[in-house]
């Protein structure tokens, strides 16, 4: 029979919030695969964990993976842990997740703590729906392009930042979103937490004069629907009825069907589109 893979949350900055199965999980596989192994065997001498460990990050995903892969089929369990964390969210573990799958191998997650949903309970704004985006990309064409994508974005929007770059995505963030409601959380669950109910403008004059420091999760407020509704409205508007309708038809509507449509873009009754267009 093969091994499994069991994805096991680390604390994100608390110690007491390990899991005492992740305590007994570390203690009980073959393996350990590790982000950063110096790091994490800090975090295994404090619970007294001696399995060996493994490095497993965004330099070598691929072809470790394959290894691992490799020992499961032997029957030996792995345990992957990250820097700080859930494993394969903003992480390299999707990987090894996805191959396991592929290779038919169980996989199971032994929750815990996560930077993202804990800023998210912490912000005061929308919970009920939210994206997550992790850390913008570095590529300028595919930066530019999900920003755009957050510009219509009516869910709640988390971020990732480091602080040497704080204060450029929030001069970006202004430009696409406008000046959104935003909190900005660092240092969660340790000593110094900071969570900061603010906005957008306000971060960016705050941070211009004022050096960032530590790891920042930035939640946004989306868009609203009220919003939104009312950017349509006016686009509709700023077109003649005639235009709005050829519009319409061009795609394949009926004149009855356009109508009701043109009526419902423009929050106006399918009447008066009707009497318009009799007059004109």
């Amino acid at each position: 029979m093969s091994g499994m893979l069991y994805l096991c949350a680390t604390p994100i900055g608390n110690l007491g919030d390990m899991t005492p199965r992740v305590v007994e999980t570390l203690g009980s596989v073959d393996i350990i695969a590790a982000e950063d192994t110096r790091n994490s065997m800090k975090l295994l001498n404090h619970f007294n964990i001696r399995t060996s460990m493994t490095s497993y990050h965004e330099y070598n995903k691929v072809e470790k993976a394959d290894y691992l892969i490799g020992q499961m089929k032997q029957g030996r369990n792995v345990a992957l842990i990250t820097d700080a964390g859930t494993p394969a969210i903003s992480d390299p573990g999707e990987v090894l997740v996805a191959k396991c799958h592929e290779a038919g191998i169980p996989v199971t997650s032994l929750p815990g703590a996560a930077a993202c949903i804990t800023a998210l309970t912490l912000s005061g704004l929308s919970t009920r729906r939210f994206c997550f985006e992790a850390f913008l990309p570095a590529d300028k064409k595919e930066r530019a392009q999900i920003l755009e994508e957050l510009q219509e974005e009516s869910r709640t929007i988390i971020l990732y930042e480091a602080p040497h770059h704080l204060v450029k995505t929030l001069g970006e963030l202004k430009e696409a979103l406008g000046n959104r409601r935003l909190t900005l959380c660092r240092e969660l669950t340790k000593k110094f937490e900071t969570v900061l109910p603010t906005s957008i403008e306000d971060a960016l004059l705050k941070y211009e004069t004022e050096e960032p420091r530590g790891e920042y999760v930035l939640v946004i407020e989306g868009k609203s629907i009220k919003q939104k509704k009312e950017e349509e409205r006016a686009a509709w508007q700023s077109m003649s009825i005639e235009e709005h309708m050829a519009y319409y038809e061009k795609e394949g509507m009926d004149q009855k069907s356009a109508m009701k449509q043109v009526a419902k873009d423009r929050g106006v009754s399918k009447r008066e589109i009707y009497q318009y267009l009799l007059s004109n």
